[in-house]
């Protein structure tokens, strides 16, 4: 077993992912040996929708989005994917080429595992494949419920949900990146109904908007809002 000094700099965040926390340090060492690492600046693609599959992608650093792109050019964006999340394992599992055009938002750090290292893993470890099966049935949740907030919820419900499900605490840090127009991105529309929405959630005493942040100063109100609190 390697030690600490010799060990690859992307086991530590190998090991860290749900996928493959169950693997033991001699394992992971050998799929970080045969993983890739790529660094992207803001806004360069990191894959398009339809490009034969890359691998299974782990976010080292940085901010990146998932999309889909509308003939018109105009954008829906599927997720936000930060530090230790992955992207493509439907791609990937799927033997299919990239469901999702994927950008950097801000300088950002990859490692790409090749499906056929990933496919040998589920072989040899069950424990690795009912983790894969249960994320993949959430990002099939998370779908349905992006399709149902679009078809049946006012952007202020989107906007209202999508604050509480980006918080913690009562304060939402605001990235850089994280401009009206990508938030429009995300809820199905423009930056000016965001921006009005912004406004009237501040009116109602739900929150204060400020340049870097979001504080939520009424949570249960906020969650009526979103009709969480059926």
């Amino acid at each position: 077993m390697p030690n600490s000094d010799q060990m690859h700099p992307a086991v530590k965040l190998l090991s860290s992912i749900t996928y493959l926390e169950s693997l033991d340090t001699v394992t992971l060492e050998s799929v970080a040996r045969t993983a890739v690492k790529r660094t992207y600046n803001s806004e360069q693609i990191v894959f398009l929708e339809g490009d034969s599959s890359s691998g299974f992608c782990v976010v080292q650093d940085g901010w990146l989005k998932a999309i889909k792109i509308a003939p018109d050019g105009r954008e829906q964006v599927l997720n936000f994917l930060g530090p230790g999340e992955v992207f493509n394992a439907v791609g990937v599992f799927a033997g299919d080429s990239n469901p999702a055009t994927v950008i950097a938002l801000e300088p950002s750090t990859i490692w790409i595992i090749q499906r056929d290292t990933m496919l040998r893993l589920l072989e040899d470890h069950p424990g690795l494949a009912r983790a894969v099966i249960q994320d993949l049935a959430g990002r099939v949740l998370h779908l349905i419920q992006m399709v149902e907030d679009l078809s049946l919820r006012s952007v202020e419900a989107r906007l209202a949900r999508l604050l509480l499900e980006q918080t913690q605490t009562d304060i939402l840090s605001r990235h850089r990146w994280a401009t009206q127009a990508e938030i429009a991105s995300r809820l199905g529309t423009v930056p000016d109904v965001i921006n009005r929405a912004l406004r009237s959630l501040a009116q109602d005493g739900l929150i204060k908007v400020e340049r870097h942040q979001i504080q939520i100063l009424n949570k249960a109100g906020l969650e009526t809002k979103a009709g969480l609190d059926i």
